[in-house]
């Protein structure tokens, strides 16, 4: 019988990770968060915070899965206008996916699962993710549309009760209150306060940075969070990543 503790990868021993691949454990998931301003009311690590409780989840779920440590920095070059975030060029973190996952399949995982939480790392995940797979043994799957995740967080407000949408999340009401949801000490409430509304345009955002369009970080209204609204997000994103990586391993 395994001697796992916890569904943590870095918390186990060399020898915990033998027995538990021994005992029928092959998937590993990697978060791929960032470090990177979200408003003066929530910390620099909340990509990389949303992604290692989203990837935990979904390995205590899968039942046969670990959670990697998440990666990070990531591709955040247009938020450096903000004191504090710390950016990566899209080859450096590709770089550094490639080697994550090529220490994982040397180690017997048959599937690495990459969850971006960082809107600008999904584009160099899904660009990265295909070659990998070629490369290496383990299978790759990339949980890296965009549209989706944006939309799995307005549909965990929607379901909360909160009637707030919004085509590009940033520091609004959805990713604070995945935060409140997580640990809600982490929250600056005194600091809370709203950021321009509306459509915008997501290739301003990249080419320009984010102080072209919000003075203070903050896309939409962070006040319209709950930590009941954050709780309804990570379990429709678990949801939802269980059910894609599942099918993706039956189909092996």
């Amino acid at each position: 019988m395994s001697s796992r503790r916890s569904v943590r990868l870095a918390e186990l021993s060399w020898t915990e990770i033998e027995s538990t691949l021994d005992d029928g454990t092959d998937t590993v998931i990697v978060p791929v968060g960032s470090i990177e301003q979200h408003g003066p009311h929530l910390p620099l690590n909340m990509d990389t915070l949303d992604g290692e409780v989203v990837a935990e989840r979904i390995a205590e779920r899968l039942g046969d899965a670990l959670a990697a440590p998440a990666i990070r920095p990531g591709c955040s070059g247009h938020h450096m206008d903000f004191p504090g975030t710390i950016t990566v060029p899209p080859e450096t973190l590709m770089d550094v996916i490639r080697s994550y996952c090529r220490s994982l399949d040397e180690h017997g995982f048959e599937h690495v699962v990459l969850v971006p939480t960082h809107g600008g790392n999904f584009g160099p995940v899904t660009t990265v993710a295909p070659d990998i797979g070629r490369e290496i043994d383990a299978s790759v799957i990339a949980l890296a549309d965009l549209d989706e995740h944006m939309r799995l967080l307005n549909e965990g407000l929607d379901e909360a009760g909160i009637d707030y949408d919004q085509d590009v999340i940033h520091a609004g009401a959805a990713e604070t209150a995945i935060v409140l949801a997580i640990d809600e000490g982490l929250v600056r409430t005194g600091e809370v306060e709203p950021g321009p509304e509306g459509e915008f345009s997501t290739a301003r955002l990249l080419s320009e940075g984010f102080r072209a369009i919000t003075e203070n970080g903050v896309l939409g209204d962070p006040s319209e969070a709950t930590a009941e609204a954050g709780e309804a997000i990570l379990d429709l994103v678990t949801d939802a990543y269980v059910e894609r990586i599942e099918s993706e391993r039956a189909a092996v």
